[in-house]
């Protein structure tokens, strides 16, 4: 029977899924029965670090299901070269981190929560809260037109903002404007919203020359990975007012965030919630436990990344 280890806490979509065909093992019993030989599966996600270290402590493991479409937790390149298929789950996600991305864009233009803090503490018997910033006549500029990037785009658009973009190479039929660095995308935009992948090659992407185009009445919205923004450089334009104000989803060091960002109270601050619905969460995870099945099954990956892609000659191109 195909033997997966789930090493972390997962969702009972998962466990329950996975049990009904494949042998499902902690990382606490494979430890005390020394099955690590028998693994051939991983299903895993969040913050669990599946690095070359760990990996390499199974020597029959033939796929890694990350929860999550982000993957940078996964040495993908120690993968590759070791045969071994790394999937992600994407598309199930999009539209819930999209709507997540325009409920921070208009709660941070508007302060919405600090409306409610207001309201809350009795202030508003003292006056009216100050009038705040619009989404009228505003420019989106979007870090990264993926699929959930295309996703805030269309979202944006109802709205009546005018849409532009940044990312490696300008995309053919798309009807938003492009722009070649970050730093000229941020000059274009009122909202910056960062949905790009993380990892070594995006490291604080967005950071104080990149805040200082975005100006004075610029808004900058995280939903991505919390590494792609320079965090120290972001409080301190936040200190001094380069930019408006900030709707971040993630941080730099999750789940600690810097208590000047705490004090701060026209920013917006969430958990990691992102694509945290119930409905969507399961959707992520039964794609977890189809890409393992698919797999054993002889079928191939469902949703392999980039960087260990499969063929249908069976190969780990």
């Amino acid at each position: 029977m195909f033997h997966v280890l789930i090493p972390a806490p997962v969702l009972p979509v998962v466990r329950e899924g996975l049990a009904k065909a494949c042998r499902v093992s902690t990382l606490d019993e494979i430890e005390a029965s020394d099955a690590r030989s028998d693994v051939r599966g991983i299903a895993g996600g969040g913050h669990l670090v599946v690095d070359g270290a760990f990996m390499a402590r199974f020597p029959k493991l033939e796929i890694v299901a990350n929860f999550g479409v982000g993957y940078n937790n996964v040495d993908t390149e120690w993968a590759r070269q070791h045969g071994i298929i790394v999937t992600n789950t994407p598309d199930v996600l999009n539209e819930e981190v999209a709507d997540t991305a325009l409920g921070l864009i208009i709660a941070t233009a508007r302060q919405l929560p600090a409306a409610e803090r207001h309201l809350r503490a009795g202030r508003w018997n003292e006056g009216a809260f100050p009038l705040t910033a619009t989404l009228r006549g505003r420019t989106v500029g979007i870090l990264g037109l993926g699929r959930i990037g295309k996703a805030i785009a269309t979202r944006a658009e109802a709205f009546g903002m005018a849409v532009v973009y940044h990312g490696r190479r300008p995309q053919p039929g798309v009807p938003y404007g492009y722009f070649p660095t970050v730093k000229a995308l941020a000059a274009a935009s009122d909202i910056l919203v960062v949905i790009a992948p993380g990892g070594p090659e995006t490291r604080h992407l967005v950071d104080a020359d990149v805040l200082q185009a975005l100006g004075p009445q610029g808004i900058l919205i995280n939903v991505a990975r919390g590494t792609l923004v320079d965090e120290a450089a972001l409080i301190d334009a936040l200190a001094k007012g380069h930019i408006l104000s900030a709707g971040l989803d993630v941080f730099e060091h999750e789940p600690a965030v810097p208590q000047a960002l705490l004090d701060m109270d026209h920013v917006v601050l969430l958990p990691h919630v992102g694509s945290a619905s119930t409905h969507t969460r399961n959707a992520m995870g039964q794609l977890v436990v189809d890409n393992i099945l698919s797999w054993a099954a002889g079928r191939g990956p469902l949703t392999p990344v980039a960087e260990t892609p499969w063929t249908q000659g069976g190969a780990n191109a």
